[in-house]
Order: structure tokens, then sequence, then C-alpha cells
């Protein structure tokens, strides 16, 4: 398009993009990206048992199987708040179909620290029964003190 300036003389229009407004709303997506991405990670409220590892933990990744177990042993897969029937050999049947579609053939088990060992470790089972390489999931102990307490 041509414009006329005060003189007589034709003018072109300038053709550039404005990108400043583009580079604010980008800044503006990735800040609310960096402060929602935790959140949706957690799933079922579990409280981990803290250990005294000293390395990084190996975090579990978006596309990983995660068995959740709250403190009253009920099991969930995901972040689903359906718990899972773990009598009749449901477990072991959704954790083969899950499997079947994963690259890594990894579990993450999330239990919670006031779970009875019997439910874990029949859920540590069902894994392996499945061929899963089971991880399990605690959170670091910043305290100093290496003895177990309660």
């Amino acid at each position: 398009m041509a414009f006329i300036n005060n003189r007589g003389r034709t003018q072109t229009s300038l053709s550039e993009i404005n990108v400043t407004p583009l580079v604010d709303v980008m800044l503006v997506l990735l800040v609310i990206f960096m402060v929602t991405a935790p959140i949706l990670q957690t799933g079922i409220e579990v409280n981990l048992p803290k250990t005294g590892n000293s390395t990084k933990a190996e975090t579990p990744k978006n596309n990983s199987v995660i068995v959740s177990i709250d403190n009253e042993g009920t099991v969930f897969i995901g972040s689903e708040k359906k718990a899972i029937n773990v009598r009749d050999g449901e477990l072991l049947k959704i954790l083969q179909q899950k499997l079947v579609n994963s690259k890594e053939k990894k579990v993450y088990v999330r239990g919670d620290g006031d779970t009875p060992y019997r439910v874990i470790a029949f859920v540590l089972s069902e894994c392996k029964k499945a061929g899963a390489q089971v991880s399990l999931v605690t959170e670091p102990d910043n305290s100093k003190n290496t003895k177990f307490t309660e």
C-alpha cells in the first residue's frame, strides 16, 4: 500500500512485524507452565517416607506408570481417584496393559509411610509379575539426623 507524504511524494508502508507483544505473551505462558508443571505431577496425595539418600532421586516421567498406595492400603494407578481391587488380579491386568504401550518397562511405586508393609510387598510382587522394573519413590531427608525416627 502506498502513502503520500506532505511533499506529495509516494512512500511505501513499513511492513515489519512488531515482535514485542509476541515475546511478552510467550514469557507469560512460560511462567504459567513453570508454575503449573509441578502441581500437575502430584496425583494422589501420599505422605512419602523420607530417606537420607545423598544422590539425586530419579523422578517419574509424564508417561510413566505410577502406582500410589495411601495410608489405608488403597491402590491407585496414575492420578485417577479410582481405587484398584488388588484381590481379584485387577492390578496385574492393568499393569500388563500399561506396560505393553510403554517404551521402558518401569513402574514407580509411591507408598505412604504409614502403609502396612504387606500391601507394599504385594504391589511390588504384582509389578514383578507384570515384567516391570520397580522404583520406590521417596522424599529426601534434609535433616542431619541419620537415625530412624517416627
